[in-house]
């Protein structure tokens, strides 16, 4: 893949965007607008709704075409973006499968880092409906065939007056082919160099044209096989002596660990066929569980996505067009098995052979094996429209869409509380074989008999999902000629309504599953918005103004559950002369919270966080020991796992976010020195007022014991146990934080020349973050996010890039792409500590292709060709790194092989 600033793009770049992904064989090609012009060659750019001949001015850019996906091997545009500079922080993919938030499966993109919200994807220019398990944010990424895409826009600078809420860090719009003929095929095949991660690709492209119009139709098979994450992290480490890592693990045991009325911990039999009545002092080192076998590096996917696309010319001013989008998608990922805690266990009980009453604090279902996590999702989406052109030449478009997204997923070997109390009466339970309620032992590994563990576990199944239904009506065209050129105008109406919902299995919702907590999701939204958008040119060829124009947006919009708000946004584009141009935007954003962080059901889980009180009398900070001991914590703790019990969902108070950006940049095109080479630069500031945010709980924990006297409110958040001092609730729902701001700097070098017979590009992209802070309440210190990683927010690094390098002479071409992450601090961990700071690190990736004709091409290919090992994270989300920033597949190979007839 190649990436290329939109402001870099000329005449020469649109014929190379049009290069398909599959061979084109006798159609001539076209510009791949996002829609056909009515009048001749004027295109609608992503960023602007007003038909234009220049690509460049509208905005910081980045366009990735068919081709240049092709160059290194990608197949899924998740993988293409969360490579660019541009994207950081959070967001769902195959690596970070247990932090997805009901979007196991679901791919997704952060630009920025301001969260997967934020971001507004767009196919076509037109919304598309969000994918995943129910009441989600965000569409799939992977629900559009890539062999249907003629390149991906992103847009890198806020675009709410242009598209409506949801656009503050951003847009990505999918842009599809308009001019396929014939029928391609293309198949992939890739495997890590362990052998594992198989993955699989193929996909057909056919396209049909005449005089009139013409029909294109996409389809895209993949499976990709499970990488353990065992594997790749055999368990998870700690510094739990200075200077040393080893395995930590989980304090959730499969013999069980239990309290005595002294406080004293002890842990049963952990051996199969041991004596069942056996007992020792609880030792984390001895007794604790390791879980990474039982999870996944990569979690396995098989997805069919289909794409048909249809244009009729009715009359010669009037023309039809629909889009229909077909998706399938079964995931799954292993988990741990189930945990079981706090059971009171009397001494009478004829299980228990302590002769004291305990307290069962965690005990591993691990008899029946992990638990097998599964998704099953539908998502389609239509849209029918007209559009032509008026007798003084202005456009008009009218168009419907409607998706609709629909999933089951659950969890197998989940246990049932209220049959575990059952079975723990010996008022109601019996040991008599047969019997409908069979008694239970939970003291000691393998004591669980197959019938209490039928008895006890059940399959969970929920059901959601998510619909969109989007009526627009746009106009655009010259309003009046000034000396500099024409003044030119879009305009437009939106009717938008969005719904979301979210099913638990009953079991789960009243809150006898030893799962995840959660209630029910329902809501929806809607929006009335009509918008506005001028370009009017000041001067034209007079000197140090070749050109010099100036660009405005309004947008009302009005919202069923907040009331109407209005948006704005300015720019203006001065070209200098053919080397030298300079540009600046300023917008206003809005968003309303979203379904999800509305309705979300409140549910609870276990997540990966550090406790800063772990250690804590050793760590020679006064405020930290203080506070740990103002919390009872004891002097020789030491967090008993990686885990904590943490609460997530929704928040119904939440109130809408508004944002201020702007950007200033300049273009350098020195085509009298080097030919072919353009340089970028643009600086970006962003600002959000009440923004929407879940802080992780590691960042609560690590702020609330910096502060003095555990002053900080964050400290409401959580719960301690009073007998072993471990945090036993912690709080992570979505709510109002005072600000945030950031600022930045894109840089981009593009060069494409030839060198002797050798056609040269070069395609540099780096993104230095200079701020990034979270004001969690007013009047609050900040929390910086520039710089840091790990804790759950994914990686915000000082500096990011993405190079490709392509060389092709008679057919065979040679590509190296290499991949960018600088050095970070972690967000909770103390300097000194092991992991503290990661290194900058470099993914450096090799493709080369031979095209056998016009028709026929073969690649072979490695990413991570130097096997670049993920840098140890202390505030880890999972593998002992950041799931979410690092690769865990290390050398992998991949050929692939595409034809056309």
């Amino acid at each position: 893949m190649m990436t290329r600033t939109i402001l870099l793009a000329s005449a020469a770049a649109v014929a190379t965007f049009a290069t398909p992904a599959l061979a084109q064989s006798g159609a001539a090609t076209q510009s791949p607008a996002a829609e056909d012009a009515p009048n001749g060659s004027d295109i609608v750019v992503t960023g602007s709704r007003i038909r234009r001949q220049d690509l460049a001015g509208v905005g910081p850019a980045t366009v990735v075409s068919a081709e240049q996906i092709e160059n290194t091997g990608v197949v899924n545009i998740e993988t293409v973006l969360q490579r660019l500079p541009a994207n950081a922080g959070f967001a769902g993919n195959q690596t970070s499968a247990y932090w997805a938030n009901n979007g196991y499966g679901t791919a997704q993109v952060n630009l920025r880092g301001l969260g997967i919200k934020r971001t507004l994807v767009l196919l076509n220019g037109r919304r598309l409906v969000a994918g995943g398990t129910g009441a989600n944010s965000s569409p799939d990424l992977n629900m559009i065939p890539v062999a249907a895409l003629a390149r991906t826009d992103v847009l890198k600078d806020g675009a709410s007056a242009i598209y409506g809420a949801d656009a503050m860090a951003g847009v990505v719009n999918l842009v599809t082919r308009t001019d396929y003929e014939g029928l391609g095929l293309s198949v992939r095949q890739g495997i890590t160099e362990k052998g594992d991660g198989s993955d699989f690709t193929a996909d057909l492209l056919w396209g049909v044209r005449n005089d009139r119009g013409g029909f294109m139709a996409a389809v895209t098979y993949q499976k990709t096989s499970a990488v353990n994450m065992a594997t790749r992290a055999p368990c998870s480490l700690a510094e739990t002596t200075p200077g040393m890592l080893s395995c930590v693990n989980s304090a959730s045991t499969i013999g069980g660990r239990a309290v005595l009325p002294n406080g004293q911990q002890i842990n049963f039999n952990q051996v199969l066929g041991g004596n069942g009545n056996f007992f020792e002092p609880y030792s984390a080192a001895k007794h604790n569980f390791n879980s990474n076998p039982f999870l996944n590096a990569v979690s396995p996917v098989e997805r069919v996505s289909t794409a048909f696309f249809a244009d009729y010319d009715i009359t010669d001013n009037i023309e039809a067009f629909g889009e229909f989008l077909y998706t399938f998608r079964k995931s799954n990922q292993i988990a741990t098995p189930g945990t079981l805690r706090n059971l009171s266990i009397a001494a009478s009980n004829p299980t228990n052979p302590t002769g004291q009453n305990i307290v069962l604090i965690q005990r591993r279902l691990a008899e029946p094996g992990p638990r097998q996590f599964f998704q099953e999702t539908d998502t389609w989406q239509g849209t029918f429209g007209l559009r032509g052109k008026l007798s003084n030449d202005w456009g008009w478009e009218i168009a419907g869409a409607f998706g609709r997204n629909t999933a089951v997923d659950g969890s197998t070997n989940i246990a049932n509380l209220e049959r575990v109390a059952n079975s723990l009466d010996t008022t109601k339970c019996s040991l008599a074989a047969g019997a409908t309620i069979p008694c239970a032992d939970y003291l000691g590994f393998g004591d669980l008999t197959p019938e209490v563990l039928d008895y006890i576990l059940f399959t969970s199944r929920d059901r959601g999902g998510n619909e969109l239904a989007t009526v627009t009506a746009d106009i655009n065209g010259d309003l009046f000629k000034l000396p500099a050129g024409p003044v030119s105008f879009a305009a437009g109406v939106v009717y938008r309504k969005e719904k979301g919902w979210r099913d638990p299995d009953p079991l789960t919702v009243l809150g006898i599953a030893n799962t995840n907590q959660q209630d029910p999701i329902s809501g929806t939204s809607t929006a009335k918005e009509a918008y506005l958008e001028l370009s009017v040119p000041v001067l034209a060829d007079t000197p140090f103004f070749q050109s010099l124009t100036l660009d405005g947006a309004v947008r009302y919009s009005n919202y069923d559950l907040f009331g109407s708000d209005w948006n704005y946004k300015g720019s203006v584009d001065w070209v200098i002369n053919d080397s030298f141009r300079l540009r600046g935007t300023y917008g206003t954003g809005f968003r309303i919270p979203n379904v999800p962080e509305l309705f979300g059901g409140v549910s609870e889980g276990n997540l990966t966080t550090t406790d800063p009180c772990s250690r804590y009398s050793t760590s020679g900070n006064a405020t930290l020991i203080a506070n740990c001991q103002a919390s009872g914590v004891p002097a020789n703790y030491v967090q008993l796992g990686t885990t904590i019990l943490t609460t997530v969902g929704g928040n119904e108070n939440l109130k809408p976010e508004s944002s201020t950006t702007w950007t200033v940049g300049t273009v350098i095109s020195p085509k009298g020195l080097v030919p072919g080479l353009s340089l970028t630069a643009d600086w970006f500031d962003i600002k959000i007022k009440d923004a929407i945010r879940a802080i992780p709980g590691s960042t609560k924990l690590s702020i609330c014991y910096a502060s003095q006297n555990l002053s900080h409110p964050f400290c409401e958040d959580f719960t301690r146990s009073p007998l072993t001092g471990e945090v036993t609730f912690l709080s992570a729902q979505p709510i109002n934080t005072g600000r945030e701001e950031m600022n930045g700097l894109d840089l981009g070098l593009v060069y494409n020349n030839d060198i002797g017979s050798v056609n040269v590009s070069l395609d540099v992209n780096v993104t230095y973050l200079n701020k990034y802070v979270v004001l969690p309440f007013p009047g609050g210190a900040p929390i910086d996010f520039d710089g840091f990683i790990g804790g759950g927010n994914g990686g915000y690094p000082k500096w990011r890039g993405y190079g490709v390098l392509t060389a092709e002479k008679d057919g065979v071409s040679a590509t190296w792409s290499t991949q960018w992450i600088g050095k970070a601090t972690d967000f909770n961990a103390a300097p000194g500590d092991i992991g503290y700071s990661t290194p900058n690190v470099f993914y450096h990736n090799l493709q080369v292709a031979f095209e056998i004709d016009e028709k026929t091409r073969f690649q072979v290919g490695v990413d991570n060709l130097f096997d670049r090992k993920a840098p140890y994270i202390q505030s880890f989300t999972d593998a002992n790194t950041d799931t979410m920033t690092y690769d865990l597949l290390g050398r992998r190979f991949y050929v692939g092989f595409r034809t056309a007839f």
